[in-house]
């Protein structure tokens, strides 16, 4: 007898590593996240700027020593999933506005204004979720080959 296993009608993939809450650690996020879009032939812009200034965000905030960040990406349809998860469930972000001489708290409004959609899960303690999403098919998507 012949079965036929079902294939998802939507082509699912997806990346994770585990990386250390360092700068090192950040900026490898950045580059582990480009390799990996180039290589499902996605745009590269404006992900692995929400990549960076998440990883930054996991890596300065989240950081409890001995404990890792995970980058995961998911392409689901026409929607990359970025998601950064750390273990200082905590401190929840929320974006705040930085005076004009400041030189940080701007990593959140730039994922507010890059990623159609973002939030944060709180997961099992102590851990919690940053996460955005982009639409593939808009047009102002496209043109970016990074």
């Amino acid at each position: 007898m012949n079965q036929k296993t079902a294939e998802p009608a939507i082509p699912v993939r997806n990346f994770s590593v585990q990386l250390s809450p360092t700068p090192r650690g950040a900026r490898l996020a950045r580059l582990l996240a480009t390799e990996q879009l180039r290589s499902w032939g996605l745009p590269l812009d404006p992900a692995r700027q929400i990549v960076a200034e998440l990883a930054v965000n996991a890596a300065t905030h989240g950081r409890v020593r001995g404990r890792d960040f995970r980058l995961t990406l998911y392409v689901v349809g026409d929607t990359l999933r970025i998601e950064v998860t750390d273990t200082r469930g905590e401190r929840l972000p929320a974006p705040r506005d930085p005076s004009p001489d400041a030189e940080s708290g701007r990593g959140l409004l730039l994922v507010e204004a890059l990623a159609d959609r973002w939030g944060v899960t709180e997961g099992r303690f102590p851990r919690k979720t940053v996460w955005a999403e982009l639409r593939l098919t808009s047009p102002e998507r496209h043109g970016t080959a990074g």
